[in-house]
């Protein structure tokens, strides 16, 4: 899910070819975006389904099982703002991702409740990942035990992993999402992927 380390040719299923799976992705995601920004509701339905699991279990990690009312507002968001959205398909993942959270901490602030761990889609980490640690942290476990170690991170570093992983963002996305520092989210992923290696160490794999 990283990149190479250098000492060993890439596999089929190896990190060179989960980036161009990546990147053939995100650039079909792209045309699809610009065709909805167009008027094609078809594009609008292709994009909607690229994006839509990552972004569900997302929100799940936030507001658990009002999840899909919270998402339900942001793509009524989304839609009714995408002829103002300007870039690629990565951007568009970062857009959507920065519009659910926000709609989620409207959500949060109304039922005065704090974000509170939830069980996620069964198959979000089919989604593509970001940064070595990641794959090396998450590859040996079953979806649901990954899942379910990610809920048990504190706030901070569940999100960062989530954005990370599970919505597909890189470092940056990721902070301009939370509003933070790069550096302050780049150290919370990694303070959490480090504690999902050591539940891993600890239980044997």
């Amino acid at each position: 899910m990283g990149e190479g380390t250098g000492h060993a040719p890439a596999t089929a299923h190896g990190p060179d070819a989960e980036t161009a799976l990546g990147s053939e992705r995100d650039a079909r995601l792209s045309a699809a975006v610009e065709r909805a920004r167009r008027g094609d509701e078809g594009a609008f339905t292709e994009a909607y389904r690229m994006v839509h699991p990552g972004l569900l279990g997302y929100l799940r990690g936030i507001v658990g099982e009002d999840a899909e009312d919270v998402a339900s507002e942001a793509w009524l968001e989304i839609a009714r703002d995408l002829g103002r959205f300007r870039g690629d398909g990565a951007g568009f993942r970062g857009w959507t991702a920065t519009i659910a959270r926000h709609r989620a901490l409207d959500h949060l602030r109304r039922v005065r409740a704090r974000p509170r761990p939830a069980r996620f889609e069964p198959d979000l980490l089919e989604l593509p990942a970001a940064g070595d640690a990641a794959g090396e942290a998450l590859d040996a476990l079953s979806t649901e035990r990954a899942l379910a170690l990610i809920a048990g991170l504190p706030q901070d570093q569940a999100e960062a992993v989530l954005l990370r992983v599970v919505v597909g963002l890189d470092g940056p996305s990721a902070a301009r999402v939370l509003g933070k520092r790069p550096g302050a989210v780049r150290s919370a992923a990694h303070r959490g992927l480090r504690r999902l290696a050591k539940q891993l160490k600890g239980r044997g794999r």
